[in-house]
């Protein structure tokens, strides 16, 4: 993903997502992340007002949707996208002294991360949501991500006994190199949510993916 995150070696090769995942789009996450929030964000992350870091345009219609209430901030528990059968708890991350997030570990292939310095899924702001596509074990929590379609529910059930519930606006795979850290990391309008893990080909010699893919999607209610 960027902060995609893994990748199933196919053919037992060793991970590698991981590596890419905290080598760029996650440390670049937590440049935009920590501009949006008005911190400084560590020195060979993307610095606020570069090129790198500045918020995209949503690609979204926001405008024509009904205004929907923002929730307070609380720590979400899981997380579930009935269209593809996937239901995941959710794992609190934070970030190293380098700026980059921590990543689910491989031992929990099934248990997907929230970047506690993005906003909380209901929240005013970007909500960051990211796991493994795959381990050296077989499937993880997102191998079916690239599968969700435009319009699927996502429910985020919280701490605080509410569950925020979005609306999906597009899954997009994106080669590495080309990774819009802006769009996707940085604020949009009301609350916002992105879902990120590996995908591409497998490039063998380097044991990692190619690329992320990422689900965008709005608040569109709770209960």
């Amino acid at each position: 993903m960027s902060v995609g995150l893994l990748a199933v070696a196919l053919a037992g090769a060793a991970l590698g997502v991981g590596a890419h995942v905290r080598s760029q789009a996650v440390r670049q996450g937590a440049a935009v992340v920590a501009a949006a929030q008005g911190r400084q964000p560590a020195s060979d992350a993307v610095r606020p007002g570069s090129a790198s870091a500045q918020v995209a345009r949503p690609a979204h219609a926001s405008s024509l949707r009904p205004a929907v209430a923002m929730l307070p901030r609380s720590t979400p528990l899981t997380l579930a996208i009935p269209s593809v059968r996937l239901s995941a708890p959710l794992l609190g991350l934070g970030m190293d002294g380098k700026g980059a997030a921590e990543l689910p570990p491989f031992s929990l292939p099934h248990m997907a991360g929230w970047l506690r310095d993005s906003a909380a899924p209901g929240e005013r702001g970007t909500s960051v949501i990211v796991g493994h596509v795959d381990t050296t074990t077989g499937p993880a929590v997102f191998w079916n991500l690239s599968a969700v379609r435009p319009g699927a529910e996502v429910d985020v059930n919280r701490v605080d006994g509410r569950t925020a519930v979005f609306t999906v606006d597009q899954v997009r795979a994106y080669p590495k190199p080309a990774f819009p850290a802006a769009q996707v990391y940085g604020p949009g309008p009301g609350a916002q949510l992105r879902v990120i893990t590996c995908g591409g080909g497998f490039d063998r010699a380097r044991h990692e993916y190619t690329g992320n893919v990422v689900l965008f999607a709005h608040l569109s209610g709770s209960r």
